[in-house]
């Protein structure tokens, strides 16, 4: 199950939830709710956005050592499997 984040606003977005909108040079961006894609039509920065994890960081408010963010970065990495081992399992 692949969570991806928000590209506004930094949530996880679960599968089957949220908007993708690809543009024309095929760059996807996928949004958590239509508040997000309305704000990023809108042409607005995220880091000057006060309910954003990218203003809370710009602005010194988020916790920057946190366990959570480890599991984030571990969470998407696919896992490498020694085909040695999977053969005489």
């Amino acid at each position: 199950m692949r969570i991806c984040t928000c590209y506004f606003c930094s949530c996880p977005i679960y599968p089957g939830h949220g908007i993708t909108f690809v543009r024309n040079d095929a760059k996807v961006f996928s949004f958590c709710r239509s508040k997000c894609h309305r704000n990023f039509n809108r042409k607005r920065n995220p880091r000057k956005v006060k309910w954003t994890k990218a203003y809370r960081k710009h602005a010194g408010k988020e916790m920057t050592v946190d366990s959570t963010f480890e599991f984030e970065k571990r969470r998407n990495r696919p896992i490498r499997y020694n085909r040695e081992t999977m053969e005489t399992t």
